[in-house]
């Protein structure tokens, strides 16, 4: 009977959805973090009987035909990209990006990746990197006798020091922007890689094209509405739980059938 495999489709996609959802409460502290959606799609139809087609000599035609659906499968996993809630650290390398855009960082492979987490640190060197050691682009180097640094909306890095009123401009942040951000590929750590889907990157400086301005001393919570994925979780479980009885309904329907006399 096709309603074992029907069935057996539901509660895949059912399983995707909480696996989505449980990544999503697992994220709900992390930096940046957006929310993923699963997203679905009904598989092919076996067309037992073809609408239009013609039923008798006179030419009568079928205004509806038999269409037999043979179930669902996963279409994406998409992100939802939303702006997170702003949170006051005080941390001189703590930016959050308001509105749109990334930061550029160079992997160790030589590659770009791209992060909104600003929990920036400082390197043995002086070097501003991330929380896993990759130089941000543009590289900038906070000499070791620096007091204090300053980051203004337009990514502006000025070092202060003690013999001097006025800061000194180390560098200047960049943001990066893509026509298709839901294409970019999550490689874990807070960062995106660019792919076909995302289109290559516009960089700029922050307020310029649309592009979010800095905001120093915050940190862009994860948007993850923990109301809503409990919610959704519910409704995921039940989904489950009523596909698993479609399969109990038609293997009791067969054993009837095995029986009969």
């Amino acid at each position: 009977m096709r309603a074992l495999k029907i069935a057996a489709t539901g509660m895949t996609a059912q399983q995707l959805r909480v696996e989505t959802i449980s990544n999503n409460l697992a994220n709900m502290n992390t930096t940046g973090y957006n929310a993923r959606r699963a997203e679905f799609a009904d598989l092919h139809y076996q067309q037992v009987s073809r609408a239009g087609t013609v039923n008798a000599s006179d030419g009568t035609v079928l205004p509806t035909g038999v269409q037999l659906g043979l179930g669902v499968r996963p279409a994406a996993v998409s992100i939802h990209l939303a702006q997170g809630a702003l949170s006051e650290t005080g941390n001189d390398l703590d930016v959050a990006i308001e509105g749109r855009g990334y930061l550029e960082v160079t992997l160790p492979s030589g590659q770009s990746a791209y992060t909104r987490d600003g929990s920036l640190k400082r390197s043995a060197e002086g070097l501003i990197v991330t929380s896993d050691g990759y130089s941000v682009t543009p590289e900038i180097t906070i000499p070791t006798d620096a007091r204090s640094i300053s980051i203004n909306a337009s990514g502006e890095v000025f070092a202060y020091f003690d013999n001097a009123a006025e800061g000194q401009l180390l560098g200047q942040f960049t943001l990066a922007s893509f026509a298709n951000a839901k294409g970019l590929e999550a490689i874990g750590s807070n960062m995106f890689k660019e792919t076909e889907a995302s289109g290559a990157p516009v960089v700029a400086e922050p307020g310029v094209d649309g592009l979010g301005t800095m905001r120093q001393g915050y940190l862009e919570d994860s948007s993850v509405d923990a109301v809503r994925e409990v919610t959704e979780l519910i409704e995921a479980q039940r989904g489950y739980e009523m596909n698993a009885k479609v399969i109990s309904a038609v293997d009791q329907m067969m054993s009837a059938t095995t029986q009969v006399r």
